[in-house]
């Protein structure tokens, strides 16, 4: 059984191995989505395909949507190598349940594949074709937060950045420059309307978005590559629109032992690739069932009925920010960056195995969503913050079928902690003077600093996850060593003072210190950093 369009043919081979093929033409509603493109991704890695793509899939299912997605990839290129054309841009979905069992479905819905390569005149005319049509409703994002960064921490430009500022809009080369190019190309062929959705895990996404697309135009008129007119049109939410959204579904690495188990079903090369640039991905993509996507309802240009999508609302820009305040500042990403590193110096691989197994760690989950995040968190209405927190505890963090690892949940937690903890920290100051009474969120802010010295409790060097902040803060801390606090004076005030990371100063707010006492005793030695969470949740 292979995983081809020539492959799935052989519908009965496939339903006998329990595997769901797609009921509607794939070719067909590949040619709509070439021939008339109606909805672009950019971003086209494992949650792209299980989510997005998996909402696509079941409105074509309904009969909802006639067309696929075009599918765009801005950073790495061996994806669409490597994983769409083999397969035809087919792609399996793996949905792992709690108890064990699993739901498999080929899914149809990526229609076409394009590289966005300005040095490539086939595919970078390609995508302006895309872009000039009139058909095109949406385009939507999960490039991660980083990929709408134009700036680096210090408020200058990343080189890449300025290399796209001075090299203009036919030489672009990242995902903003790549964007506002094809906007450039959109406005001339008709100043058609366009709605830009980010659905990345991030605060307030869409402002990013329009934030980093305003930046790139405004600097490019300064160098005489595009005029105010084009300005005005980005700039006029009417007509390009970006609406704001809240995105969850768990979705881990693909799964060496899934791999192995579809082979021993008869599907030929399921094998996981790890490409050049680190992007962890295979034919198929394994993740929880639960999903949410909620909506801002601007589309200027029309719109699918993404209502009709599993877990997907359709809602006002307020309701949206209080969705994703409620999900990433208090009920689930805030658990998973306070624990994730910690179960890295702890030696544990899976974070649900950590939560059922350490009880100190799940005590710690959960004052961080229960205690600390529930008292200040606004209720969005459409989704209670009490029973999303309940069927994450019940149902969704303790499902070790999901292989999630605390190594994936450490992968640019500097980028995060502001909006995960900060948030919660300023409500607590405004609220009651100082944020002083939390104990499990700065011992996570902690627990990340420490993790960042690269040695576990037990004094054994391990690899850190990628991320941005890595060198600064190593540098920072290279003369901080485990087992000696007295090597410990004030390397974590440069960082915890900063309010570009933490929007916030956390010695104003009453933590800093705190922070600083919880630090220095994960440090003391081997066993202290279990002995330090054991002390703090326990109190």
């Amino acid at each position: 059984m292979k995983l081809t369009l020539d492959g799935i043919k052989d519908r009965q081979t496939w339903e006998k191995a329990g595997i769901k093929l797609p009921g509607y033409d794939v070719e067909a509603v590949s040619k709509k989505a070439k021939d008339a493109p109606g909805w672009v991704h950019f971003g086209i890695g494992n949650i792209f395909r299980v989510f997005i793509g998996g909402i696509a899939d079941g409105l074509l299912e309904e009969g909802v949507l006639d067309r696929g997605i075009t599918c765009v990839e801005t950073f790495d290129y061996d994806v669409i190598d490597k994983i769409y054309k083999p397969y035809d841009n087919l792609s399996l979905s793996v949905i792992l349940h709690g108890d064990g069992t699993r739901e498999y479905k080929v899914m149809g819905a990526l229609a076409e594949a394009v590289k966005a390569q300005s040095p490539d005149p086939e595919q970078w005319n390609r995508l302006k074709e895309i872009f000039k049509a009139k058909s095109l409703q949406l385009v939507s994002f999960t490039i991660t937060e980083k990929g709408y960064a134009l700036q680096k921490a210090d408020g200058g430009w990343f080189p890449f950045v300025e290399a796209d500022i001075k090299n203009g809009p036919d030489r672009a080369t990242g995902a903003m420059a790549v964007l506002t190019a094809m906007l450039y190309e959109r406005y001339k062929a008709g100043k058609y309307p366009i709605a830009l959705v980010s659905m990345d895990n991030c605060s307030k996404n869409g402002a990013k978005l329009r934030e980093s697309v305003l930046t790139m135009t405004e600097e490019w008129k300064k160098h005489g590559f595009v005029d105010q007119d084009f300005m005005d049109y980005v700039s006029d939410e009417s007509i390009v629109a970006f609406p704001w959204t809240m995105i969850d579904k768990i979705t881990p690495r693909p799964s060496e032992q899934i791999a192995a188990d579809l082979e021993a079903m008869g599907v030929e090369q399921m094998q996981p690739v790890i490409t050049g640039k680190k992007t962890y991905i295979a034919p198929f993509v394994n993740a929880e069932k639960p999903q949410y996507l909620v909506i801002e309802d601007s589309f200027p240009n029309g719109r699918p009925a993404l209502e009709k999508g599993f877990g997907v609302y359709m809602a006002d820009r307020e309701t949206v920010n209080l969705s994703e305040r409620m999900k990433v500042t208090v009920c689930l990403n805030p658990v998973h960056s306070a624990t994730g590193p910690l179960g890295v110096v702890q030696g544990y691989e899976l974070f649900a195995h950590m939560l059922n197994t350490n009880e100190d760690m799940m005590k710690m989950a959960q004052m961080i969503a229960y205690d600390e995040g529930l008292p200040v968190v606004p209720n969005p209405g459409i989704l209670s913050p009490q029973a999303f927190v309940d069927e994450l505890f019940n149902d969704r963090f303790p499902n070790e079928y999901l292989g999630d690892t605390n190594l994936r949940l450490a992968v640019d937690v500097s980028q995060m902690v502001g909006i995960r903890f900060g948030e919660t920290i300023k409500a607590y100051v405004e609220k009651y003077g100082d944020a002083s009474r939390l104990t499990a969120i700065p011992l996570g802010i902690a627990g990340w600093l420490r993790y960042m010295l690269a040695v576990d409790d037990e004094g054994k060097t391990y690899e850190l996850a990628p991320d941005p902040m890595n060198e600064e803060i190593r540098e920072q801390f290279k003369d901080i060593v485990v087992g000696k606090p007295e090597t410990f004076s004030d390397q974590l005030r440069p960082i915890l003072s900063n309010e570009r990371l933490f929007f916030t100063d956390l010695y104003k707010d009453g933590v800093g210190e705190k922070i600083e006492t919880m630090f220095r005793e994960m440090i003391a030695g081997p066993g202290a950093v279990k002995a330090t969470i054991h002390k703090y949740v326990n109190r």
